[in-house]
């Protein structure tokens, strides 16, 4: 069987045609997404409504959790006081795409479960307890047992920090999809993850990044900019 995972679109219409694509090549037999859907580009509702027109089964990204509950933003962000300004303009940025969006939208974001399970398979956005944290690829194997170990899966998929990697951690395979958008691993190229036969891959998928940008300087979403380029 053939499982894709795609995660962390964060509202890049551009780059997620460009993954859909692809993902008519690769032909998965299931589907799942990894969270974090809207905000960032140029078109969090037009994502929105069509991974809920393709019927994708997913979880809830940090993002998706705090555009209704703007309060889980403020918690974070308390623990880094010296990005005051970096986390001023994510509150903008939130605020206009909560305009767009509009409340249906919004409460569907925050109904996605925290866990999504699929036979062997188990996909978080950041981990079980929290859409907020999760390990990096340096993290040690007891850190990631200590994590994800409590899913009783034999491969875990997590997305949140944009630096897809596959690993083996004892019995378990941890895997992370990267994103869709604003990839932090220095290429710049759509990531998704794909699993064939119990086999985790990673694809990466070129897209028209200035397309993007042009779409999001037209958008008027103040300063969304900073969620495609990494700028702070």
């Amino acid at each position: 069987m053939r499982i894709a995972i795609v995660s962390d679109i964060h509202g890049n219409r551009t780059a997620f045609d460009a993954v859909v694509a692809d993902l008519r090549d690769a032909a998965p037999d299931l589907i799942l997404h990894g969270g974090d859907l809207a905000l960032g580009g140029a078109g969090p509702a037009e994502i929105v409504d069509e991974i809920r027109e393709l019927a994708w089964s997913g979880v809830l990204g940090n993002v998706d959790e705090m555009l209704p509950k703007p309060e889980t933003l403020r918690e974070f962000a308390s623990q880094s006081p010296e990005r005051e300004t970096f986390w001023k303009q994510v509150e903008e940025t939130a605020a206009a795409t909560r305009e767009i969006l509009g409340a249906e939208r919004i409460a569907w974001l925050g109904s996605l479960p925290c866990v999504v399970t699929h036979e062997s398979l188990a996909v978080v956005h950041a981990s079980p307890e929290t859409t907020w944290q999760s390990p990096g690829p340096e993290a040690s194997d007891a850190e990631f047992e200590s994590v994800y170990g409590s899913l009783g899966a034999s491969i875990v998929v997590y997305g949140h920090i944009h630096r897809p990697f596959v690993r083996r951690v004892g019995e378990m395979t941890i895997a992370n999809s990267g994103s869709v958008s604003l990839s932090f691993d220095g290429d710049w190229r759509a990531s998704y993850l794909l699993i064939d036969d119990d086999r985790p891959a990673i694809r990466r998928v070129v897209y028209d990044l200035d397309r993007e940008w042009k779409a999001i300087a037209q958008s008027g979403i103040p300063l969304a900019t900073c969620a495609v380029s990494g700028k702070t």
